[in-house]
């Protein structure tokens, strides 16, 4: 009865990191993999390193991207990170760098051409 009594704290031990740590990792491991073999053409997806990009292909194990008109990269499946269901906001048009020219205090910043040099004047 004794060395079920030291056995015990080891077994809750399992069966605490079981469903506390490996449970919900295999539980997303698992999802993930669905969600890599759900890719069709035409998805627009983001890498796990922040690359944006739309399927035009699969290879093997791989899969082609379009990350800009004409231009095509291959990437493991491993790699996509998620499926976008919403364009990101492209095609916005350049930022207009004016806006942020004035300050809310009546100060004006101006750029000298020949420099760059930033020097701040009271208008």
């Amino acid at each position: 009865m004794e060395g079920l009594a030291q056995l015990l704290p080891i077994v809750l031990l399992f069966v605490v990191f079981y469903f506390l740590l490996i449970r919900p990792q295999r539980k997303r491991q698992q999802e993930q993999v669905a969600m890599q073999n759900s890719l069709s053409v035409g998805s627009r997806v983001m890498t796990t390193t922040g690359l944006f990009g739309t399927v035009v292909d699969f290879a093997d194990d791989d899969v082609i991207l379009e990350v800009a008109p004409g231009i095509e990269t291959r990437w493991v499946k491993a790699a996509i990170g998620k499926v976008l269901t919403e364009e990101p906001g492209y095609g916005d048009g350049p930022i207009d760098s004016t806006e942020n020219d004035e300050k809310s205090d009546g100060d004006n910043v101006a750029e000298s051409p020949e420099t760059g040099d930033s020097s701040t004047r009271k208008s």
